[in-house]
């Protein structure tokens, strides 16, 4: 298991918090994923940072394919009770359904959308798109943007990005815009944000059906 663990972190480059032979070798959120091969998992560690693992199921059970990994949460910590503008990051076992960004496809099994200036992640809670990806010229949205939290997704924190089902039901106000993506150095408005490369290979290694576990 030493071994394992050991070629692991120099595979993911993440070995940046305990020796890799104290890493668990039964995942917290086993009875929480069903049939799922590939699980993220986020778990607080202060106000405003976590430790992600990255761990895929194979024949021989859960193994950690990258740990330690520092990831930055909202701004108000995470909770399972959430709304939107409360800048906390939702606690649960959430969906990965597709990656976007600024940046070309760097490859994986997700879909991928190259964002651009016209690119909106809609916010308005009075919309019938609400929380959805939408492309339209500012001027011609059917959404409101300002006073609301509708999103324009050409920023750099969205080099690369994947987008969690949080509020997949899209119920109005039940939070919106919820983001695996890269960091800008410090908390969020409530997503998960990590180092650029590592979002890279996390892209890359993605199939559907993956899931991430976010708890304290």
């Amino acid at each position: 298991m030493r071994r394992l663990l050991a070629m692991a972190c120099a595979l993911w480059l993440a070995c940046a918090v305990a020796p890799v032979a104290r890493a668990a070798e039964t995942p917290w959120f086993v009875d929480s994923v069903g049939s799922a091969t590939q699980v993220i998992s986020v778990v607080g560690v202060g106000p405003t940072t976590a430790k992600m693992d990255v761990w895929e199921r194979t024949a021989a059970g859960w193994e950690p394919i990258g740990v330690g990994i520092p990831a930055d949460i909202g701004s108000a910590g995470m909770a399972e009770d959430f709304s939107e503008g409360s800048m906390k990051t939702p606690m649960g076992i959430f969906s990965l359904d597709f990656t976007f960004g600024t940046e070309p496809n760097p490859g994986g099994g997700l879909p991928h959308v190259q964002v651009g200036p016209d690119h909106w992640w809609d916010g308005d809670e009075d919309s019938p798109t609400y929380n959805t990806m939408q492309v339209c010229k500012r001027d011609e949205c059917p959404f409101g943007i300002e006073g609301t939290a509708t999103e324009n997704l050409q920023i750099p924190q969205y080099a690369h990005a994947v987008v969690m089902g949080v509020n997949k039901a899209r119920v109005p106000g039940a939070g919106s815009a919820f983001f695996l993506h890269t960091t800008g150095g410090g908390p969020t408005a409530g997503c998960i944000a990590i180092d650029d490369d590592m979002m890279v290979k996390i892209m890359r290694w993605l199939r559907p059906g993956a899931l991430i576990a976010v708890s304290k």
